[in-house]
């Protein structure tokens, strides 16, 4: 009998992003059409490891548009199954700045709901439209295409 302990093997590690819905007073709300893969979905990236959420929220959506915004609630967690991030989204709204192209985004548009859920993957426009509603935070997983 060997004297070595095998070690268990280690968990799956995650990924957390965070994502802003920013929504203007006509109800409208800030989109970019990614830069890398060409799809429509609300501004956000990766959360740095020292950072709150809030601050990783305001920081990606200045990156990406140009906008400065106010967090105002968590409005959903979306667990993506197949790659292992989780993703922390915002309602927020307009504090300053202005809309621009950007590195990350070739567009940057102020879309009605409609225009989400026309434009959007699935998985992107449920962001939006649980950010619209009032109460508490949705918790979802999908698959990266569809909700579970």
């Amino acid at each position: 009998m060997s004297n070595i302990r095998q070690e268990a093997p280690s968990p799956p590690l995650h990924s957390v992003s965070v994502a802003g819905v920013v929504v203007r007073e006509d109800g409208r709300v800030l989109t970019i059409k990614r830069a890398d893969n060409g799809t429509w979905e609300p501004p956000g990236g990766v959360l740095e490891l020292a950072e709150a959420p809030e601050d990783g929220v305001r920081r990606e959506v200045f990156e990406e548009t140009g906008v400065k915004v106010e967090v105002d609630r968590l409005t959903g967690v979306y667990k993506n199954t197949a790659r292992g991030i989780v993703a922390l989204v915002f309602r927020c709204r307009v504090e300053g700045g202005h809309e621009q192209v950007t590195d990350e985004a070739s567009a940057v548009e102020w879309l009605t709901p409609d225009e989400v859920t026309g434009r959007m993957a699935e998985v992107y426009a449920v962001r939006v439209t649980d950010a619209l509603l009032d109460g508490a935070p949705q918790v979802r997983a999908h698959d990266g295409r569809r909700l579970a």
